[in-house]
C-alpha cells in the first residue's frame, strides 16, 4: 500500500475486519501488515504443536551387562541394544565388576569389544569404553539418526 498515516492504515484495517499488525518494528518507517492477527496465532501454534509430534527425542538407555556373560544371555541383550539403537536411541553399555572379577578387567573389555563389532551395522561407538570403580561403560549411538 506504500507509506500511509497511522491512523489511516487503522481504518483501513477496521473497514476490512482484519488487525494492524507490526510486523517489522526497527525498520524507518515500521512495516505493518494488516491481517487476522487471532487466526495467524492459531496457525503458528498448530505448525509448532506438528513439529514437536513429528520429532524424536533420543533418550539413553542402559543395559547392563558381566564379564562373565554365557552365550544366551549376552544374546538376549544384544537384542536389547539392537533394538534401541534402531528405535533411534543412544545406548549406554554399561559392564559390572565384582570381587576378583575387578583384578581382570580385560575380560570385560572384551565382552564391550565384541557388543560393539555386532553392532557395527547399525551403531558406532560415541564414546569408547571407560572404567570407572567397579563398573566399565561405553556408549553407542545410531549411524540413521531419526
Amino acid at each position: 500500500m506504500g507509506i500511509i498515516s497511522l491512523d489511516e492504515a487503522k481504518e483501513r484495517a477496521d473497514e476490512a475486519g482484519m488487525d494492524l499488525v507490526e510486523v517489522a518494528p526497527e525498520a524507518r518507517p515500521p512495516v505493518c501488515k494488516l491481517m487476522d492477527y487471532g487466526k495467524f496465532r492459531y496457525e503458528e501454534q498448530r505448525k509448532a504443536r506438528e513439529a514437536r509430534k513429528r520429532q524424536h527425542t533420543v533418550s539413553l538407555k542402559e543395559v547392563k551387562f558381566r564379564p562373565g556373560i554365557e552365550d544366551h544371555d549376552y544374546d538376549f541383550k544384544t537384542r536389547h541394544v539392537r533394538r534401541f539403537l534402531e528405535e533411534g536411541d543412544k545406548v549406554k553399555v554399561t559392564m559390572m565388576f565384582r570381587g576378583r572379577q575387578m583384578s581382570h578387567p580385560e575380560i570385560g573389555l572384551e565382552v564391550l569389544v565384541r557388543i560393539a563389532a555386532d553392532m557395527e551395522e547399525i551403531g558406532k561407538i560415541e564414546s569408547h569404553p571407560t572404567r570407572e570403580g567397579r563398573t566399565m561403560h561405553m556408549v553407542l549411538a545410531p549411524l540413521n539418526s531419526k
